[in-house]
């Protein structure tokens, strides 16, 4: 999709962090956008804010996480813009934190979040985008920690699952002009930290345990408290708008914002390699 233009756009987690920054990029490049997010007061404000840009751009409140709103998301979607040629399957929430602290519904809402949206993402818009015939584009978000187990467990289980998704997807839909990227990305300013503020009202009464929380004797204390402290000084996210922009401009698979963790990567790689080495002196039996 080299010209961008009159083209149509819809963007989960759409209200604040990446989610904006994507909106706001491609709105620059012409696009006409639909933001999808679950907090009214901050998608009010950011569609209100692209409207000032001259932008074509609406909004539509949805829990990305339940199949049926997202349907109904994309209903609206076709309503007021006619086609979608674009998804961006952003919306995201960062975890319980270290295995011992999960719970059965933690895992529930972030495997939803994180990982279902995505999957009913391509379910629900993949055809929309093949009935008009005129190509088009997916992006989802994963992280640095989809492609290093960095992060607590259920983050990471879901960034993985989402660019096997991605690669995946990829070779499915390039013969239909359909391209697939993923993007991951290190530490940028969003508010992620705080992503318990969106713990759906079907979760009242759950224990799912939130990373502000952690007590300072928590062994993963000081790796959030890190965290949250590079995420305050962490790159634009309207920076990572454009590059997601190119990279859709591009066809390109992956998306990073930094070579940060390009040393951890090589070292995963380099001990997968020992695993073929190993077996490589191996006689197979039969």
């Amino acid at each position: 999709m080299k010209d961008l233009n009159d083209k149509v756009a819809f963007v989960t987690g759409g209200a604040s962090g990446i989610g904006l920054g994507i909106a706001t990029a491609l709105a620059q490049a012409g696009v006409r956008v639909m933001l999808a997010d679950i907090e009214k007061a901050a998608l009010d404000k950011a569609v209100e804010g692209l409207k000032r840009t001259n932008a074509d751009v609406d909004g539509v409140i949805a829990d990305v996480s339940l199949k049926d709103a997202l349907e109904d998301a994309a209903a609206k979607t076709l309503d007021r813009f006619g086609k979608v040629h674009i998804l961006v399957n952003n919306a995201g929430v960062g975890g319980e934190g270290p295995l011992s602290r999960s719970t059965p519904a933690g895992w529930e809402w972030v495997i939803g979040v994180n990982l279902w949206s995505v999957i009913y993402g391509f379910q629900t818009f993949v055809p929309l985008i093949q009935k008009h015939g005129e190509g088009g584009h997916v992006v989802s978000t994963s992280s640095m920690a989809g492609m290093i187990s960095t992060a607590g467990v259920q983050y990471a289980v879901t960034k993985f699952g989402v660019v096997a998704m991605s690669e995946a997807t990829r070779m499915e839909l390039a013969p239909q002009n359909i391209g697939v990227s993923v993007l991951c990305p290190g530490f940028i300013r969003t508010n992620i930290m705080d992503f318990a503020r969106n713990v759906p009202e079907r979760f009242a009464g759950t224990n799912v345990r939130r990373l502000t929380e952690l007590p300072p004797s928590d062994p993963a204390a000081p790796l959030v408290a890190m965290a949250t402290k590079r995420i305050a000084e962490g790159l634009d996210p309207l920076y990572v708008g454009e590059l997601v922009r190119e990279a859709i401009e591009a066809n390109e698979l992956y998306i990073f914002t930094d070579t940060e963790f390009e040393p951890m990567f090589d070292a995963r790689i380099a001990e997968i390699k020992k695993g073929f080495d190993r077996i490589r002196t191996r006689k197979p039996r039969h």
